[in-house]
C-alpha cells in the first residue's frame, strides 16, 4: 500500500477534485480563489483555506502570482483522487479484479525475515491457507500499473493481525488474492502483501506464495511479469 498523507477532511477532498478537473492533476492550473469559491459555493476566504490546507498536507504545489496562482497535484495528491475513485469503484462496479504489470527487481531481503516469524507465519497458515516461502517477489509497477494500484484498495484484503513479543511490537498487514503470470505461465493462489504502514513506494509490489515464485515461473531481474488481484478474496484458497 501506498504511504499515507497528511489526513485531510471531505471539503479539502472536493477541493482537490474540483482542481483536478481544472486540471491540476496532470499539469499546473490557474486558479483564482474567487473563481474556486464559486465552484465550491463557498466564500473566498474558505477557498483559500482549503487550498493552504492542501498545500500543508503535501497534495498540491502553489506558485501565487498577482491576481491568482497555478495549483499542481502533488503525487501525493494524485494517489488521495486514486483512493477516492478506488471507493466509488467498490460501491457501483460489479467486475473488482484488477490486472497490474511490472518487471522483477530484487529487494533487501527483509521480506524473508518477516514472513518467517511465527506471529506472522501462523497467520498465513490459518488465513491464506499455506505457509509461504520464506522471500517475497518484489515487482517494480510500470508507469499505468502504479496509477491503478489504488483500486486494491477497493477490493477485499485479507487482514493479518499485529502481534509482539518480548522485543518489540509487529504491526498488522493486508494480503490480496492473486495470480502471477509470465509468457502464458500462471501460477496461483499467491498473494499480494503490504504492511498496514510501509516505507515502499507505490510503484512497489511484493508478492508471497507456497512456493519461490522466481522458479516456478522461470523469472529473472528485469523479466516482466502480470499481477491478477483477485476481487473477492476472503482468505479461503490454498496452494
Amino acid at each position: 500500500m501506498a504511504e499515507p498523507s497528511l489526513a485531510v477532511g471531505a471539503d479539502a477532498r472536493e477541493t482537490l477534485k474540483v482542481l483536478a478537473l481544472r486540471g491540476a492533476l496532470d499539469d499546473r492550473a490557474r486558479v483564482t480563489c474567487a473563481g474556486l469559491a464559486e465552484r465550491l459555493d463557498v466564500s473566498t476566504q474558505t477557498a483559500s483555506r482549503r487550498l493552504q490546507t492542501l498545500e500543508d498536507a503535501g497534495l498540491v504545489e502553489r506558485e501565487l502570482f498577482a491576481d491568482g496562482q497555478f495549483v499542481a497535484a502533488t503525487d501525493a495528491g494524485r494517489r488521495t483522487l486514486e483512493r477516492e475513485y478506488a471507493d466509488y469503484r467498490r460501491l457501483f462496479e460489479a467486475d473488482r479484479s484488477l490486472t497490474l504489470a511490472g518487471t522483477v527487481t530484487s529487494g533487501m531481503g527483509e521480506g524473508r525475515h518477516y514472513i518467517s516469524l511465527s506471529g506472522y507465519k501462523r497467520q498465513f497458515e490459518e488465513k491464506l491457507g499455506y505457509e509461504p516461502f520464506p522471500g517475497t517477489l518484489n515487482v517494480e509497477l510500470d508507469e499505468a500499473s502504479t496509477r491503478s494500484r489504488a483500486a486494491m484498495d477497493a477490493l477485499d484484503p485479507v487482514r493479518i493481525e499485529g502481534w509482539e513479543d518480548d522485543e518489540r511490537t509487529y504491526g498488522p498487514a493486508f494480503c490480496w488474492p492473486v495470480v502471477v503470470e509470465r509468457d502464458g505461465t500462471r501460477y496461483g493462489p499467491a498473494h499480494a502483501i503490504a504492511p498496514e504502514r510501509t516505507h515502499h513506494d507505490a510503484d512497489q509490489l511484493e508478492l508471497i506464495a507456497p512456493d519461490r515464485l522466481r522458479d516456478e515461473l522461470g523469472v529473472d531481474d528485469g523479466e516482466r511479469v502480470t499481477v491478477h488481484v483477485e476481487g473477492e478474496g476472503e482468505g479461503e484458497g490454498g496452494a
